[in-house]
């Protein structure tokens, strides 16, 4: 008689599918230096961060789009006081098809990923 052993099977989490943020500002940086990080890198988008170094969400090119056209007006504006994409963020344990399915949901191509304090340590792409 032979005895087979299954492996139990494995849920991918989101920490095993996320990457490295590339791009992080401060929310205190005004909406006119953001695009020019944005142009400078080539992303699409960035993550930004609050005083404590908490994520306090990510910001696309899509969201600075109004903006373009400079002004004194996004001379003065911090980027906390314009409208992106902020929490709930995906957690590194959180099973990656679950992450996955509340992307679809909330239209997000990306998501960021927060450790159990709050700061950034990943992006979560679909």
């Amino acid at each position: 008689m032979t005895l087979t052993l299954e492996r139990p099977a494995t849920t991918a989490t989101v920490g095993d599918r996320m990457r490295r943020p590339e791009l992080q500002i401060s929310d205190d940086v005004m909406v006119d230096v953001a695009i020019d990080i944005l142009r400078g890198s080539g992303a699409d988008h960035v993550l930004v961060r609050d005083d404590d170094g908490c994520c306090a969400g990510l910001l696309s090119r899509a969201h600075l789009a109004q903006f373009e056209i400079r002004s004194r007006l996004s001379e003065r504006i911090p980027v906390r006081d314009i409208t992106f994409d902020r929490g709930p963020f995906a957690t590194v344990e959180m099973p990656a098809a679950t992450a996955s399915a509340a992307m679809r949901a909330r239209g997000l191509a990306v998501w960021p990923v927060v450790d159990h304090d709050g700061h950034a340590v990943g992006l979560f792409d679909l």
